[in-house]
């Protein structure tokens, strides 16, 4: 796992890689943590962009072969939440690049930036329900925000893939563009944003913002304990056996 950080003027670019399909665990959440602690404390800092290598943007948490959402929980506290609930309270303006796949926690670390800029082979999911889980990383909060509450409903309860196409009309993608142009494309919006007077900036994106950390800290304590229970159920083991071996879950509601 590597996240790296190189700066294009007002601009500073955090990249992550996981190889093969960027799994989100603990490790890489803190450090992405860590990388925009460093930019909110560059006065020169007005922008980020939050990127990936490969053909996959994030596929989310490894629930299968590691679950970073059962290490280290306890009743009151899960440190890869913790973690999460971090990065949205970043104070510069983030712009998210997004090729393949964002899903489950990959969905969520693209709703903590402000803009996701996307290509037409993305495609954004929240698959919880067809692993016998329920959401979190505060997803639950934060997607209706970008797409409303009927559209995150829909999300979240069936599990559907929504495309880039489809993504960009509903507010889910701030822009489409062509693969060859998802850098270039991301970076030209964080520098649109740079361009701004950089203290008005930070105000205007505060207020419109609000306390977007507070609620998603609320909001993941929620999910951890809905998390929990679901965990014990025969759904949930069920639902992680279909993953592994890429079939449809069985489920008994038990």
């Amino acid at each position: 796992m590597t996240v790296t950080t190189s700066r294009d003027g007002h601009v500073v670019i955090v990249s992550f890689a996981r190889p093969p399909v960027n799994f989100a665990d603990l490790t890489m959440i803190a450090a992405i943590g860590a990388a925009f602690d460093a930019a909110d404390a560059d006065r020169d800092v007005r922008a980020i962009v939050l990127r990936s290598e490969g053909r996959v943007f994030c596929a989310g948490a490894d629930l299968v072969n590691a679950n970073p959402v059962a290490d280290g929980v306890t009743a009151e506290r899960n440190p890869f939440y913790v973690a999460a609930a971090r990065l949205f309270a970043v104070k510069t303006p983030v712009v998210c690049a997004v090729q393949g796949s964002a899903v489950g926690a990959g969905l969520g670390l693209s709703l903590v930036a402000d803009f996701r800029v996307g290509t037409p082979d993305a495609r954004f999911v929240a698959n919880f329900v067809q692993i016998g889980f329920h959401p979190g990383f505060g997803i639950s909060a934060v997607l209706e925000r970008v797409i409303g509450r009927q559209r995150a409903n829909l999300m979240c309860l069936t599990g559907r893939r929504i495309r880039g196409d489809e993504a960009a009309a509903w507010g889910l993608l701030d822009a489409l563009v062509a693969p060859d142009a998802l850098d270039s494309g991301a970076l030209a919006l964080a520098q649109e944003i740079a361009a701004g007077a950089p203290l008005a900036v930070r105000s205007t994106r505060a207020t419109m913002r609000g306390d977007l950390y507070a609620l998603v800290t609320a909001q993941t304590d929620h999910e951890l304990a809905e998390q929990a229970w679901l965990q014990k159920t025969a759904d949930f083991a069920e639902g992680v056996r279909a993953v592994a071996e890429r079939r449809p879950g069985r489920f008994s509601g038990e």
